[in-house]
């Protein structure tokens, strides 16, 4: 199982019993039974009576794997109806911190700040976030004729720091022996929204490349670097594809058609795929300090293990410990019981190149949804 890096002892918990805050989750629906299909499996009985539309918002990276779990949910939950906004992991968590969404994706994890903003709005043992969704980036670039690049992390620093301004670059050419580099100019591209997946590319390079890059990581792309900027994965994986000497990083999933770099660990060089992205995760431990029913994990960026590619991100679900009827409880586990399901995942598999999580870490996620209740 890839997930043993990221087991969790979990202990049997209970949210203590809340008042609601003043911002709890107010959503209007069919009332209904705890059918909820918590099951390994995400199935449950023939007939469902969960009922109504949940609303959701974030990471853009999980839009096609959100395109698979709305169609399926229905399959299992046909009265059970998943409105999700790609709109970026930073707007997600702030739209669901403001009240304004059941849940939110994101690719990255709550902050200190937000874990206790999260206490005003679902209740004194605030959010759960656990892995949904675990992809590769992929670095991806417009040159054409050139199909595939190698590149060392300082390397990559150099090319998105504005250092290494021409794909010609001696120093591109000492990493690709044989290839033909044309004469010219190198366009960086960068997401220009706040983004988990900038948060976790520019942590790699912070970690994996030190002074050759020598900015913190964060959700920004850093504005001295210039390069150019857009709108969400869409956005990043359009400008790429009709630029020429374009380069830019999105999730692996949006990138089919463009040619891609395998990135330098230990003493090879290793392109993107599932299996190399839950190689990396495999590695990497548990975040320390994190309450009960929080799964973030520190992800092992500098690895040298064989077959990692540390350009990875491990996207999030974020849901409340509770909710203000029973109604939004039913909806929400359901819901998130069909996405870390064997079906669900396996649907995200299909449709977006993600690797499923494994049996160990569904079974803590399943504990966890068991947990949700109504606000006292």
């Amino acid at each position: 199982m890839f997930t043993k890096g990221i087991t969790v002892k979990l202990k049997r918990f209970l949210p203590a019993a809340a008042t609601a805050a003043a911002g709890a989750l107010v959503l209007t629906a069919c009332g209904g039974g705890s059918a909820t299909g918590e099951t390994s499996g995400g199935g449950e009985a023939a007939e469902s009576s969960v009922s109504g539309t949940l609303t959701g918002i974030g990471a853009s990276s999980q839009k096609a794997a959100m395109d698979a779990w709305t169609a399926g949910v229905t399959e299992v939950h046909p009265e059970l109806q998943v409105q999700y906004s790609p709109d970026g992991s930073g707007a997600g968590r702030e739209q669901f911190l403001a009240g304004s969404a059941q849940f939110a994706g994101s690719d990255a994890a709550l902050k200190e700040d937000e874990v206790e903003t999260a206490k005003e709005v679902c209740g004194p043992d605030g959010a759960f976030e656990f892995p949904v969704y675990i992809s590769p980036i992929a670095i991806a670039f417009n040159v054409e004729g050139v199909d595939s690049l190698n590149m060392s992390a300082e390397l990559v620093a150099g090319i998105f720091s504005g250092q290494i301004t021409n794909w010609n670059d001696p120093a591109i050419a000492a990493e690709n022996e044989g290839v033909t580099l044309p004469d010219l100019p190198i366009t960086p591209v960068h997401r220009s929204d706040d983004s988990g997946t900038t948060e976790n590319f520019t942590e790699y390079l912070e970690v994996a490349a030190g002074d050759a890059w020598g900015e913190e990581a964060g959700e920004a792309f850093p504005a001295a670097f210039g390069g150019e900027g857009a709108q969400g994965t869409d956005g990043v994986v359009s400008t790429v594809s009709s630029t020429a000497g374009a380069i830019g990083y999105a999730d692996a999933s949006a990138t089919e058609g463009l040619s891609t770099v395998s990135v330098k660990v230990g003493e090879e060089y290793v392109a993107y795929s599932p299996e190399a992205a839950a190689a990396v995760v495999d590695a990497s431990p548990v975040a320390e300090g994190r309450a009960e029913g929080d799964l973030a994990i520190e992800l092992e960026r500098d690895t040298t293990a064989s077959g990692a590619y540390p350009i990875v991100l491990v996207s999030y679900h974020l849901v409340c410990s509770t909710y203000a009827d029973q109604a939004t409880v039913d909806m929400v586990k359901a819901w998130e019981n069909y996405v870390v399901s064997e079906d669900g995942q396996a649907a995200a598999a299909e449709s977006a190149g993600s690797a499923p999580i494994s049996e160990d870490l569904r079974t803590q996620i399943t504990e966890i949804l068991d947990t949700i209740t109504v606000a006292a």
